[in-house]
């Protein structure tokens, strides 16, 4: 695919989407859903790592208004389920970590997409901006699912009706997201925290996505059972192996992914 709406690079490992509509602050439209979806797809099956950023002084602004007419045109439920639902589901089920680099406000859509990623890193400047009552709708894009578990329910609660925007550290206090970085090392920081996924034990870090969600809806003994499946699978890799002989011989390991 020849990408108009994103730009999409992998560098040793490091796979970066960057959403480039930056004179709309990157609102989604449906150029830019589809686009999102195969280059999820492309960094699942070439890199280690997965980065989500915006181009310009936003994130992502939410949904585009404007796309494909006006507003009144849109059909809200059509667009979730055949555009939303499988870019997002993509995003949740990609092998490797995936980490948003929130570089500015995220709003509506926008905000939700940055909380599908395993990791939001953001900017101190940047805000997370439930907007939907804001035009008469309710939280989409998977914000009625992520802020209650991230956040709890009486904040996703008074982030869905008052719709005010969250500021970064604020995100950080409420469980929001991971950290917060000063704008001046945001950049330099997030890929060196993308660097450091892309050189780590990949498929550890895969069971480590599956442990973790699984235990939201598992009891005790459920979750032990996959806890000792998922160590299995573990102590079967390449990586385990390089693990144990690096701690033993007092150096780095270096992980190969596999």
């Amino acid at each position: 695919m020849e990408y108009q709406a994103i730009t999409f690079d992998i560098t040793d490992g490091v796979a970066v989407l960057t959403l480039n509509r930056p004179d709309v602050m990157n609102a989604l439209n449906s150029q830019m859903r589809a686009e999102i979806y195969h280059a999820v797809r492309q960094a699942g099956e070439n890199a280690r790592v997965l980065v989500i950023t915006g181009a310009g002084r936003a994130f992502c602004s939410g949904q585009d208004l404007g796309d494909g007419g006006n507003a009144a045109s849109l059909d809200l439920e059509r667009t979730l389920r055949d555009e939303y639902e499988p870019m997002l589901q993509r995003i949740f089920d990609c092998p490797i970590p995936t980490i948003a680099a929130v570089n500015g406000p995220a709003a509506g859509a926008g905000a939700n997409l940055a909380l599908a990623a395993d990791v939001v890193i953001a900017a101190e400047s940047a805000s997370f901006l439930q907007a939907f009552t804001r035009i008469g709708l309710i939280p989409d894009a998977g914000g009625t699912y992520w802020l209650p578990r991230q956040v709890g329910f009486a904040r996703a609660m008074g982030a869905a009706l008052f719709a005010e925007p969250v500021p970064a550290r604020q995100a950080v206090e409420w469980g929001m997201i991971w950290e917060a970085i000063p704008d001046e090392n945001f950049a330099n920081h997030w890929q060196k925290r993308a660097e450091k996924l892309a050189h780590g034990p990949t498929v550890a870090y895969a069971k480590v996505k599956e442990a973790l969600r699984q235990s939201m809806s598992n009891d005790l003994t459920q979750q032990l059972e996959l806890e000792a499946k998922l160590q299995g699978d573990c102590g079967d890799t390449r990586d385990f192996k390089e693990g144990v002989l690096a701690f033993l011989e007092k150096r780095p390991a270096r992980f190969e992914g596999r």
